[in-house]
């Protein structure tokens, strides 16, 4: 049985453990060991992680049988939600867990009010063909630069319809 859970600030360690784990598999083949290196520094040390959530980045911890697999950040916009990170340990991964975080942050976006559920990944990211397969679609091709790296992206979004009230 899978739980999706908001993320307390006990939960940050069990988080940045897990990242720490996910991208070197995820990314190994895709960035430079120097830039993940700097991304999970700069962005996943417990530090890092309290900072997002203190500007506005709500982080859901996914359990299976109470041990943490994986976890989301969702950030709410004017007129969207966006995932800022959806991150599976990589044993995990092709059990449907994913599936299980979209569709989760799909009912969020909904209960917000919103319409449109978007996120960026990694032109190289093997992700990019779960998120087609989960309906979102490439809006934008962007390259941000970020400290002394190049992100190079697709946007993506996916539309997300009001639920009909029975």
């Amino acid at each position: 049985m899978i739980t999706i859970e908001l993320a307390e600030q006990s939960d940050i360690r069990s988080i940045s453990n897990m990242a720490h784990s996910i991208w070197p598999v995820t990314y190994g083949e895709i960035l430079s060991q120097d830039q993940i290196d700097f991304m999970l520094e700069k962005s996943y040390t417990v530090e890092g992680l309290a900072e997002s959530m203190v500007n506005g980045q709500f982080f859901y911890v996914l359990k299976e049988e109470g041990v943490a697999q994986g976890f989301i950040a969702l950030r709410t916009l004017e007129d969207r939600v966006r995932i800022e990170k959806l991150y599976l340990m990589p044993n995990v991964q092709g059990k449907g867990f994913g599936k299980a975080l979209i569709d989760f942050a799909s009912q969020k976006t909904r209960l917000k009010g919103k319409g449109i559920l978007e996120l960026n990944v990694n032109r190289n990211n093997p992700a990019y063909h779960f998120y087609l397969k989960q309906g979102f679609e490439v809006i934008e091709t962007i390259d941000i630069p970020y400290y002394d790296y190049v992100l190079n992206d697709y946007v993506m979004q996916k539309e997300v319809k009001a639920s009909a009230v029975s």
